[in-house]
């Protein structure tokens, strides 16, 4: 079973603004509340250190991410893989009158039992996470 979700952000700032933050690898994995650490490895390549609450996983799992495909300031999309899942995550950009859509996609395909259990329960409140993240850093009123 592959996990899908999709969900848009109406923000009130320039897409610039947002291209900071969404573009930036490391302010993209730090809201992901199963992220323990996070390590640049590379110029588009990263490590997530990754804790899932289920009964087969018993210790971190290293995700290790490259980002396959960025246009500035409109679109980035990067893959992790590790070997208990693969996902794919893509940030859209579209400049709107008041500001920027943001379009967030993600799959997630498990390789143990549990992992698309997990994602399919917890992945919108994940977007949660990373919506706030974003409207933290970009500052009051967003």
């Amino acid at each position: 079973m592959t996990v899908r979700v999709e969900r848009t952000f109406e923000l009130d700032a320039a897409p610039d603004d947002v291209w900071a933050f969404i573009s930036d690898p490391e302010k993209r994995a730090r809201p992901i509340s199963v992220v323990t650490d996070f390590e640049t490895t590379g110029e588009r390549t990263a490590r997530w250190h990754v804790e899932l609450p289920i009964p087969l996983v018993k210790r971190t799992i290293a995700v290790d991410t490259r980002e396959t495909t960025v246009e500035p300031p409109r679109y980035v999309r990067f893959v992790g893989r590790s070997k208990v899942m693969r996902v794919v995550g893509e940030h859209e950009l579209e400049p709107t009158e008041g500001g920027t859509r943001l379009t967030n996609r993600f799959v997630v395909d498990g390789r143990l039992p549990g992992v698309e259990r997990f994602f399919k329960r917890n992945l919108d409140a994940e977007l949660d996470n990373l919506e706030a993240a974003i409207r933290e850093d970009l500052g009051p009123g967003v």
